[in-house]
């Protein structure tokens, strides 16, 4: 099993901060991609940002120039850095992994519980 904790969440007015974490825990054999997705009251998860194990980065348009997506492979994290936030932004967000595993089933995709964003003044 593989567990995913998200933090770094919280309330920031529109044009502020916000550097959320996930680490993973648990067994298995290597993390492969790594992304942050996102889902708004009455509106359907869409993904926000990926990185594949290499540092090849993937943005949702709308967050391009504005949000961050990096990793620490040695301590299993990503981060998302969002910078300029916009009410627009408001979220829950979710982290997801890619995860090879050393037993069958050897791929499998984990997720997150989700951390709460919020954009208001």
């Amino acid at each position: 099993q593989v567990q995913l904790v998200e933090s770094g969440g919280g309330l920031v007015q529109p044009g502020g901060s916000l550097r959320l974490s996930c680490a993973a825990s648990g067994s298995f054999f290597s993390l492969d991609a790594m992304g942050w997705y996102r889902q708004a009251p009455g509106k359907e998860r869409e993904a926000v940002a990926a990185i594949t194990s290499g540092g090849v980065t993937n943005y949702l348009d709308s967050v391009k120039g504005r949000f961050t997506i990096s990793r620490d492979n040695a301590k299993n994290t990503v981060y998302l850095q969002m910078n300029v936030l916009k009410p627009e932004d408001t979220a829950v967000y979710y982290c997801n992994a890619d995860v090879t595993r050393r037993v069958y089933p050897f791929h499998t995709k984990a997720w997150g519980q989700g951390t709460q964003v919020t954009v208001s003044s």
